[in-house]
């Protein structure tokens, strides 16, 4: 274990977001907070003041391009690609421990024609996938010290 063991708690800070795309924030904070919830080695902190290691974090860029068309040239799947920085700092000496720049994930979803409704559903459905898919990823990097 690469990180001071006496550094216990964590608290996920709120993810800017600095996208057209309302919540994808939400599920990104959320997936990093049960990364490490289900983690043995930290405990989550009740706040920003009383956590041993802050975690921030900066969606810079989601895009969702059509990738899959029909015979008719109308797009029958998207895909949801985000690029987020992360930091991880120690609180009181706001020591650096971790970070990565232009960390990024993609996640397909269904796009129908004739049912904006089910397409939107899809798009929020991947959107939390890919959040939490990328939370789980950089939450491994982070435990490595990659």
């Amino acid at each position: 274990d690469w990180i001071d063991k006496g550094l216990q708690t964590v608290f996920v800070d709120n993810m800017v977001n600095t996208t057209s795309e309302p919540l994808v924030e939400i599920y990104l904070r959320n997936g990093f907070e049960d990364q490490f919830r289900k983690s043995s080695r930290f405990r989550m902190a009740a706040s920003k003041d009383t956590a041993d290691l802050i975690l921030q974090g900066t969606i810079v860029s989601l895009n969702v391009p059509p990738v899959a068309f029909d015979q008719y040239d109308k797009a029958t799947e998207g895909r949801a690609v985000m690029t987020v920085n992360l930091l991880f700092e120690e609180r009181e000496a706001r020591k650096k421990i971790w970070a990565v720049s232009n960390f990024s994930g993609n996640e397909t979803f269904r796009i129908d024609q004739a049912n904006p409704n089910a397409t939107s559903l899809s798009k929020g459905a991947a959107l939390q996938k890919l959040s939490n898919d990328m939370a789980e990823k950089a939450f491994r990097n982070l435990m490595s010290g990659f």
